[in-house]
Order: C-alpha cells, then sequence, then structure tokens
C-alpha cells in the first residue's frame, strides 16, 4: 500500500473514530451539520462493470432517533482516483426510514478489473472515502486473487484489531462467512474487558441498534474502506443454533424475529439483492454466485435458512447437541437437508456451468468430519450436530455432487469454529483416502476475529482423532489471506498476539497450499 492510499484509510478511520454521537435535533439540516456517516462507508458484490455501494445516514450510532424519521437524498461519487480528480460515475439515492435510511448503490457503467473510491454527501456532508474494485471481465484470467477470509467478530470478546491488518494487506476481496454481529451483550462502543450477557436482541429496533453498535468500530469501518466484501450469514445474526425457522427456546414468534433479523442485516450489508417487499424479509435469498474472471467461481452458501431441524436435541429445546452416531438415527435420514433442494439445485448447476479454474464455496461450517471419538466404521463417532457433522447424508450429497459436476478445483472455505483448521475432505471419512476414497476437495476454515474458542490442547487432541485434518489451531484470533492463482490456492493462518489489545501485532502461524488438480492440502510454511 502506498503513502497516500495508507495516510487516506487512516484519515477514514480517525474519522470515524472521532465521531462523538451527542444527540442531535430531528431535522434534516441538523442531520447535514453532524456526522450523518458515523457507521462508514462499504461496498460489495462487485462484477466487472459494476459494485454495489452502502452507507447508513445515522449521526449517533445508538440513538436512532438522531436522523429525522424522513427520506433524505443522498449523493454518491466515484472516481478513478482517491483526490476525485476523474469521476467517472454519479448520481443520488433516496435514504428512506423505512430501511433504517440505509443506502445501496449499484453503481454500474465501470470498467472490469480496475480499482476505484467512492464517497456520499449529504448536504455539506462527506463521509469517509472507500477503495473498492471491480471484477474481471468474464473471459480473463488474472494472474492472482488476493482474498481475506473472515469471520465471528463479537463485540464483547476482543477489539478489532484483525481489521485494522487486513485493511493493511490490501486485498482485492473480503469474503466474510458469518456472526457479523452476536445477539446479545451491552449496546455500548466501547469494548469492554469481559463479556455481560445481558440486551439479547429480539426486535428490528434492537438488530438495527446492534448492526450500528458494530460498524461503529473503526478498525471494521477501515476493512470495509479498503476493498469490496462479499458476505453471507450464520446463525448469531439472528440466534444461536437456530434452523430454518426453529430456535433453542422452540419461541412460537420465532419466525418475526427472524424476518427483523433478516431485514437489518439486509439494511447493513453491501448485497446485490432487491429489497424484499414490506413484511417479506422473512424469506431473503442469500445464497448467490460471483465470478472473478476465470480463476474463480465464489459459490456462496446459506446453510441457515433452508436447513432441516437439528438432530435429536436436547428435550424440550430446540438447538445444538453432542450425540452418539449410533444414538441418533436422525443422523442417518436422508430426507434431512442443510442447504434445501432449491439451493442444492442450485449449486450443481453452478457448478456444472462453471469455466473456472477455482470452485471456491464459501460458506460458515466446517466440512470435515470431527469426531469427539475415533472411529473405526461410519456408524463411530461422537458429533456435535450444529454443523455439517449433524447432516451427515446432506453432506455426502454435496460431496458427490462436486464429484460429479465435474468442476475444477473445488475449495471450501469455512468459520463458524472460532479455529484454524486445513483437511481434506472425502465422502467417506471412516477410510483412509484411497482410489476408491478419493480427496474430493480441500477445506480451509479461518479462525474469529474476536470470539472465544476451546483451549489448543483439546484442538490437537481432536486433529489426532480426525486424520483428515492435517491442522488445528483455536489459541489465536484472526484471518485468512488466501493468494489464487491459477496454479494455486496458499492460504496464511493470520493470528493476533493479543485479542484483548486494540493496537495488537500479528503472526503468521502456518501457511497452506492446495495444488490445482490436485485437491490435497500441502505445509508451504
Amino acid at each position: 500500500m502506498n503513502t497516500r492510499r495508507s495516510f487516506l484509510f487512516e484519515a477514514a478511520r480517525l474519522s470515524a473514530a472521532a465521531a462523538t454521537g451527542a444527540t442531535f435535533s430531528a431535522s434534516a439540516a441538523a442531520v447535514e451539520k453532524s456526522t450523518p456517516f458515523s457507521l462508514g462507508v462499504a461496498s460489495g458484490s462487485p462484477l466487472p462493470h459494476s459494485v454495489i455501494l452502502w452507507t447508513r445516514i445515522l449521526p449517533d450510532p445508538l440513538n436512532a432517533a438522531s436522523v429525522s424519521p424522513i427520506a433524505l437524498t443522498v449523493r454518491w461519487e466515484v472516481a478513478q482516483d482517491e483526490a476525485f480528480r476523474k469521476v467517472v460515475a454519479q448520481g443520488s439515492a433516496v435514504a428512506s426510514p423505512e430501511l433504517a435510511h440505509s443506502v445501496h448503490v449499484d453503481a454500474n457503467g465501470l470498467k472490469p478489473e480496475r480499482w476505484y473510491w467512492y464517497r456520499f454527501m449529504l448536504g455539506d456532508a462527506i463521509s469517509p472515502v472507500g477503495r473498492t474494485r471491480t471484477a474481471p471481465a468474464g473471459d480473463a484470467l488474472p494472474s492472482m486473487l488476493k482474498l481475506v477470509v473472515a469471520s465471528c467478530q463479537h463485540w464483547e470478546f476482543g477489539h478489532y484489531a484483525a481489521h485494522r491488518h487486513i485493511a493493511a494487506a490490501a486485498p482485492d476481496l473480503v469474503a466474510f462467512l458469518g456472526d457479523y454481529i452476536y445477539e446479545w451483550g451491552p449496546y455500548q462502543l466501547r469494548h469492554p474487558q469481559r463479556a455481560i450477557r445481558s440486551d439479547e436482541s429480539f426486535t428490528l429496533a434492537q438488530y438495527r441498534a446492534r448492526y450500528a453498535q458494530y460498524k461503529s468500530d473503526p478498525d471494521l469501518q477501515s476493512a470495509h474502506h479498503a476493498a469490496p466484501w462479499i458476505v453471507t450469514w450464520d446463525d448469531h445474526e439472528v440466534a444461536n443454533d437456530y434452523a430454518g425457522d426453529i430456535d433453542e427456546r422452540l419461541s412460537k414468534d420465532f419466525a418475526a424475529r427472524r424476518a427483523a433479523a433478516y431485514q437489518a442485516f439486509y439494511e447493513h450489508m453491501p448485497l446485490r439483492l432487491p429489497p424484499p417487499q414490506a413484511g417479506r424479509f422473512g424469506s431473503m435469498r442469500m445464497y448467490q454466485r460471483h465470478d472473478w474472471g476465470r480463476l474463480a467461481r465464489f459459490h456462496v452458501l446459506d446453510n441457515r435458512q433452508y436447513r432441516s431441524q437439528l438432530p435429536c436435541s436436547k428435550p424440550g429445546r430446540g438447538g445444538s447437541n453432542v450425540v452418539l452416531a449410533r444414538a441418533c438415527a436422525e443422523l442417518r435420514d436422508p430426507s434431512r437437508t442443510m442447504l434445501g433442494t432449491g439451493q442444492e439445485a442450485w449449486l450443481a448447476q453452478g457448478l456444472v456451468s462453471s469455466r473456472a479454474h477455482w470452485n471456491i464455496l464459501a460458506q460458515q461450517t466446517p466440512m470435515a468430519q470431527s469426531s469427539g471419538v475415533p472411529i473405526q466404521s461410519p456408524a463411530d463417532g461422537r458429533f456435535w450436530t450444529d454443523g455439517w457433522d449433524g447432516y451427515p447424508v446432506a453432506r455426502k450429497r454435496l460431496l458427490d455432487t462436486l464429484v460429479n459436476s465435474g468442476a475444477r478445483n473445488p475449495l471450501v472455505l469455512a468459520g463458524d469454529v472460532h479455529t484454524f483448521y486445513a483437511s481434506e475432505l472425502r465422502r467417506d471419512f471412516s477410510r483412509p483416502a484411497s482410489k476408491s476414497n478419493p480427496v474430493v476437495a480441500a477445506e480451509l476454515c479461518g479462525t474469529s476475529i474476536t470470539s472465544s474458542s476451546r483451549p489448543q490442547g483439546r484442538t490437537q487432541e481432536n486433529v489426532e482423532r480426525n486424520p483428515h485434518m492435517l491442522y488445528g489451531r483455536s489459541d489465536r484470533r484472526g484471518y485468512m489471506l488466501v493468494e489464487v492463482t491459477p496454479q494455486s490456492a496458499r492460504a496464511r493462518f493470520m493470528g493476533l498476539d493479543d485479542v484483548r489489545d486494540a493496537r495488537s501485532g500479528q503472526t503468521r502461524l502456518a501457511t497452506f497450499a492446495v495444488d490445482g488438480g490436485a485437491s490435497r492440502v500441502r505445509r508451504a510454511g
């Protein structure tokens, strides 16, 4: 990153940090004179000729009444240079109170595989400057894609130093795989020294406040300002371990809660989705496909909204459990699904039609089997049911689809479990890899940005019990930095020195590579 760019990113970060959030009068003029862009800006869902630009008008992150409940007209600009001497696209958009004064702009007419800078304006107020880029043309073969993979950023469990390092890495693209927010914790603008279980979010207003809390963080803003994002959700954007329309409490009104959470997610993400009609946010299609020229096709999955109820839950409860495979017949039920039949068919079609060198499944939770006891046969094992281990028949169906599609170089990305893993996926995890049981795909799982995990000793024992896992590291927070070329995908596991330190440094913990045509994972440093 050059000095000028570093200066702009740091200026944007400090500008966000300086937003005081004082009480403002409920008039458009007052909004214009205050700091209406306290949540920063973001971009995402890049195409060869367009990218989605996002912001939300809110002077005080924790006071929704700091902006008037009227529609506001926001102007936007996209330029070839960071000083905005060469503006190439501009326009205006309406920030409506029905969508929390959020703005989603599809900035089009851009050139493929180019960096651009963008900003918003409301009256005399100018937002921080964000940097974004378009995807390569459909027939282009880029020499490299620098990709950051991140997930799980509970406000309560540390600072967002990882995002500061993500911005400094200047990636081409960020893939965020879920748990952007967590549903509980005090509504405060400082990361606490210890977690406090309070103030769970249930309503649209509460979820909106939760996103505003998280997006007020200057380091998170700097990561959004550095590159476009592609995003999906996991459970904590709504509630822990929910499955479809069922939550842990078996609440009768969970559908309304889920719809509120889905609407707040839409309002705060740079998504290339038409806004659902009022009252229709409860069924918002999130799975998407993104092509990076002929280098990579991203199949971004939703494994929450359509999944079958979790198997063998505790009596009177929904949510996950830890079960012995032999004692849970539901694990073997072929009708159970993780993705839903519609998404399964969509994925199969996208794999069959792909011309990409790499087919990257960007999804939430590890596919690699993770048994808590040694396994001698497919009927053995002790499994946590919220992950793919709770849906083994659906997992095998997906792995069969990968093989039968003929898609080149499948690579699975995962998060959720707050642990770095490098694993090899095969259809029968109880047998070693062989000609009759080949490695189907490589899987790279990233740790969390902040969220806590189990002791490293337990993770090492887990790796030793599951020989298809080559590496596991649960005692560090951070992200993955993946360099994808036509020949290989090379992932660096980047770990923070101290998640409780806002100025924490980072360490490269391990590097793994997957060679094109091999699907095997090898240690590369």
